[in-house]
């Protein structure tokens, strides 16, 4: 049997047809790739707003930079992480505060406990010191992408915390090597058990700790209020977050693509700063519903002037080691400000 042939005008189109209708198996990689790592579990709102990024990012720079993240703890706890990008195996990631004061210890001073009410205050103050600290990590050797907020993070425990002895009873973490969280601990004459956050979990298991804070979402994601009864009604802190890259890779990118990227990521992080903030008032309420109590202050105890001047002793007792009395002093006059021109701001207590 005889094969129909084919003319040299066919096969030019049925090789156009092929190439057009075939798929694209894979993206072509960019010239330089950031690998960077994160806590945050996968399916997060961060993972679609970076992958957003990331597209962007590809595109404006003509495929000279590209991002790529690692989700869920899979590079280890953010010490660890810090560790390989000073080995060269990573590139950069997303930090909490704890991660970020390991490189720059003074931008802890806006997480300072018991000192800001709101969200307001919070962006307020920040922002006014983010360029300092971007130099500051600048000099470190890192570049900042992006800052976001992460939350206002709340006390859940297996018991109810009415008072500095119940406080004292339970079994804290703390997050390994944090100054802050010791400070106040030592404060408050607490004893806590240090730990890395992916051990957390297993430590609440085998109630080697029953207390911890974390942001309400955190909860839910990490599944660590399947572990607790009770949750504080006034916030502790609220937790910033940044992303970082070397600049050993970033002084590799052109200065073009450098300005381009620097004025994309910001918006992706004030979008991921207000996604935060809706999914820990959701987040409230699958606790409540999870059968959490809220642990309600009384008024006429004390307790909370106790816990303010106690907070206030744990900061003084860190100009010097974590900041300077200037950028202390900087922070709480900028608060105080905004304090000024909005008279009668809320706190953001559970309700």
């Amino acid at each position: 049997m005889m094969m129909k042939k084919i003319n040299f005008k066919q096969l030019l189109v049925l090789i156009v047809v092929l190439l057009v209708s075939a798929p694209v198996f894979a993206e072509k990689a960019p010239k330089i790739l950031f690998k960077m790592a994160t806590i945050a579990p996968r399916g997060s709102f961060m993972m679609e707003q970076i992958d957003k990024m990331d597209a962007e990012i590809r595109a404006q720079t003509n495929n000279e930079v590209g991002i790529k993240l690692y989700y869920g703890s899979v590079q280890g706890d953010e010490k660890e992480v810090l560790s390989k990008i000073r080995l060269g195996q990573l590139h950069g990631g997303t930090f909490t505060g704890s991660g970020l004061g390991r490189i720059v210890p003074e931008v802890r001073v806006t997480e300072m406990p018991y000192v800001f009410m709101n969200y307001d205050e919070v962006e307020y103050v920040r922002k006014k010191l983010r360029p300092y600290m971007n130099q500051r990590f600048k000099e470190e050797g890192y570049i900042v992408l992006g800052w976001n907020e992460i939350g206002f993070v709340y006390t859940f425990s297996q018991e109810p915390i009415t008072s500095l002895e119940s406080a004292q009873a339970r079994k804290w973490w703390q997050w390994e090597d944090d100054p802050l969280s010791k400070a106040m601990f030592d404060a408050f004459g607490i004893t806590p058990v240090p730990l890395s956050f992916t051990d957390v979990m297993t430590s609440l298991s085998t109630r080697l700790i029953d207390t911890a804070s974390i942001t309400p979402y955190g909860a839910v994601a990490f599944h660590w209020f399947d572990r607790f009864d009770y949750m504080s009604e006034y916030p502790v802190t609220n937790v910033q977050g940044a992303t970082i890259v070397s600049k050993r890779i970033w002084n590799k990118v052109s200065p073009e693509s450098q300005e381009k990227i620097l004025k994309i990521c910001q918006p992706y992080f004030d979008r991921l700063s207000e996604k935060s903030r809706e999914q820990d008032k959701k987040s409230i309420e699958v606790l409540k519903k999870s059968g959490i109590e809220i642990v309600r202050f009384d008024p006429e105890s004390g307790t909370l002037e106790f816990v303010f001047e106690t907070s206030k002793k744990a900061r003084e007792n860190l100009v010097g080691k974590l900041y300077s009395r200037e950028l202390l002093d900087q922070t709480l006059s900028l608060l105080e400000e905004y304090r000024k021109a909005h008279p009668g701001s809320m706190i953001e207590k559970v309700e």
